[in-house]
């Protein structure tokens, strides 16, 4: 079973930990976290638990479909994704529970200070067997 685990800039419970943004972090603290990611996703592909992660950056938009010859509307009334989602994790396991526990192993990457975040990760399923797919 794949699920998704979504790393949020803001949104989701308070926060265990008030830790400061990462464009406050010195440059040693981005290079710890981000390394402390790099060798949790290693681990997966050693356990063949990893699909695919990516980092996103903040630029981007809304876009949508405003009819035949108009051009597309973009942004909107609403918190945009670019605000909100800093990048996910796509993992492959037996259980939601082996997903919970990276999940939460995830969660504990290092910050300012080099302490762990303890940030809030949004754990998704994926959609199976959808009404009219071939799967």
């Amino acid at each position: 079973m794949k699920y998704l685990i979504l790393k949020h800039y803001r949104g989701g419970p308070a926060p265990a930990v008030d830790w400061a943004p990462m464009d406050e972090w010195t440059p040693e603290e981005v290079d710890a976290h981000m390394q402390y990611m790099s060798d949790f996703a290693q681990r997966l592909v050693e356990t063949g638990e990893f699909v695919d992660s990516q980092a996103l950056a903040a630029e981007g938009a809304f876009v949508r479909f405003d009819g035949e010859g108009r051009p597309p509307v973009t942004d909107g009334p609403f918190a945009e994704t670019k605000d909100l989602i800093a990048g996910w994790m796509i993992v492959d396991v037996e259980s939601w529970d082996r997903a919970v526990e990276l999940a939460g192993e995830l969660s504990a990457a290092p910050g300012a200070g080099g302490e762990p975040i303890h940030e809030w990760l949004e754990v998704r399923p994926f959609l199976t067997g959808v009404p009219g797919s071939p799967e």
